[in-house]
């Protein structure tokens, strides 16, 4: 085939190690920096936090499993965008993709990029008097973007090995305020960790409380994203979802004990900045602005496996001649999708200028929910069907696990949607959007179907 939509084998050039640190920067973001404090405000103890934080590991546990599974059937770029396609109908990896494009990732790598800026910017604050804050922190979000960017418009060798050094960074980060609680330290400030009562609680709050955990858990299917550059993806893949997802779960309980001994339990609902809080609690002042650094640190990582990924995505839909043509574009020196990491890139940058992420990020974790609770399902039919046999990494205790996430994660879908009924609404409108555009696209240029390349 010829011409603009005309593909290229990208490398495999992705070894464990990366791609697990692909999977634990894709993981650790923001969420685990601002949630406790605002599931707190739900709940009536901080047994029940430390619940949530278990519960979640299990679910992003048993979807990495399943992953596992389904990315070594089809070990080849684009994620849910492949496994939908081939599994259920090109309808369905289609919109996967046009999700992903439009909010899956370019919203993420903005939002890091803003709260990159916003961690950064109370520490040289003083020196940018006379300058309209808002300003300076989208200038800083903005060049943060274009610097990663283009680092990873060079090629995977080097930007593999800045988001190696950024996610040693961020676990050492996370790590060393996991060791804080798991010592104790900030016991005497009078929290606890222990269950409690007080508050408001229930079913539904745990519900509420569970969707604002499993947002911080997103990410746990990262690697499965990049299979078609990993070398020897048959151990690639399952090894780096499951040890990832490990290393987050423990670092995340491990920080959560932090919190929850270093406040009073009163003290920490509604509040953003939690483990900023708590550090300043359990080690004194200074620490506040020293911590806003280190997160603001940490939050490169995340963005900079958002970069790594998403033009992924974009890059299997291009070569099915279902998105943009310059997405199927190849690098002919750097072996990568350039064209899509840029638009991507620019795109992210659009966002920092349009605005706040509050409510996007709500309605972003809706609308991204759908396709990994279809591409578990998919599990059974891949099954069915024999496909990638000879290649699989089997999930263990089946059906059990892949039932365990698709129940859980539909009632908390369920939740999202009575809870916040707009947000909601509005992912499941983006969604449905894409539906007349697949079929325009496929009149006017001809795409083609996983079902007919495979």
């Amino acid at each position: 085939m010829s011409g603009p939509y005309e593909g290229e084998d990208v490398r495999r050039e992705i070894g464990t190690f990366a791609a697990t640190s692909i999977v634990i920067a894709n993981i650790i973001g923001a969420g685990i920096f601002t949630t406790t404090g605002i599931i707190a405000g739900f709940l009536p103890g901080p047994g029940w936090v430390l619940a949530c934080w278990i519960l979640g590991g299990a679910i992003a546990m048993a979807g990495a499993l399943c992953y596992a599974e389904l990315a070594t059937r089809m070990p080849d770029e684009g994620g849910e965008y492949l496994y939908l396609s081939r599994l259920y109908h090109p309808l369905l990896g289609f919109l996967t993709g046009w999700t992903s494009f439009f909010v899956g990732f370019s919203a993420p790598i903005a939002a890091s990029a803003m709260g990159f800026s916003e961690y950064l910017f109370p520490s040289f604050g003083g020196a940018l008097a006379g300058i309209d804050p808002v300003l300076v922190r989208k200038a800083v979000s903005i060049a943060v973007i274009a610097s990663f960017t283009i680092l990873h418009w060079f090629g995977l060798r080097a930007g593999s090995r800045v988001q190696n050094v950024l996610t040693a960074v961020k676990i050492l980060i996370v790590a060393g305020i996991a060791g804080a609680g798991l010592a104790g330290v900030g016991a005497s400030a009078g929290g606890s960790a222990s269950p409690a009562a007080g508050g408001s609680g229930g079913a539904f709050a745990f519900g509420t409380a569970m969707m604002l955990v499993m947002f911080s858990y997103s990410g746990w299917n990262a690697s499965a994203y990049i299979a078609g550059e990993l070398r020897r993806p048959g151990r690639t893949i399952p090894v780096s979802l499951v040890s990832g997802t490990a290393v987050v779960i423990a670092l995340y309980l491990a920080v959560n004990l932090f919190v929850l001994r270093a406040l009073p339990y009163g003290e920490i609902g509604g509040t953003i900045a939690i483990v900023e809080k708590a550090a300043v609690a359990a080690l004194g002042p200074w620490m506040g602005r020293a911590l806003g650094i280190l997160v603001a640190v940490a939050l490169l990582s995340s963005l900079s496996a958002f970069i790594i990924i998403g033009p992924r995505v974009y890059f299997a839909m291009a070569r099915d001649r279902l998105f943009f043509p310059f997405a199927a574009r190849v690098h002919p020196r750097h072996g990568v999708p350039g064209r899509s990491i840029l638009i991507q890139g620019g795109l992210a940058a659009a966002m920092v200028i349009a605005g706040s992420f509050e409510q996007l990020m709500v309605y972003l974790g809706f609308a991204l929910g759908i396709f990994p609770w279809l591409a578990v399902a998919g599990i059974f039919i891949a099954r069915r069907r024999g496909i990638g046999e000879e290649t699989a990494v089997r999930t263990p205790l089946f059906p059990a696990v892949p039932l365990f996430f698709l129940a859980v994660t539909l009632v908390l879908m369920i939740v999202a949607f009575v809870n916040r009924p707009m947000e909601s609404a509005a992912a499941i409108v983006t969604v449905i959007a894409g539906i007349p555009c697949y079929f325009l696209w496929k009149r006017v240029v001809g795409g083609r179907s996983d079902a007919e390349k495979y």
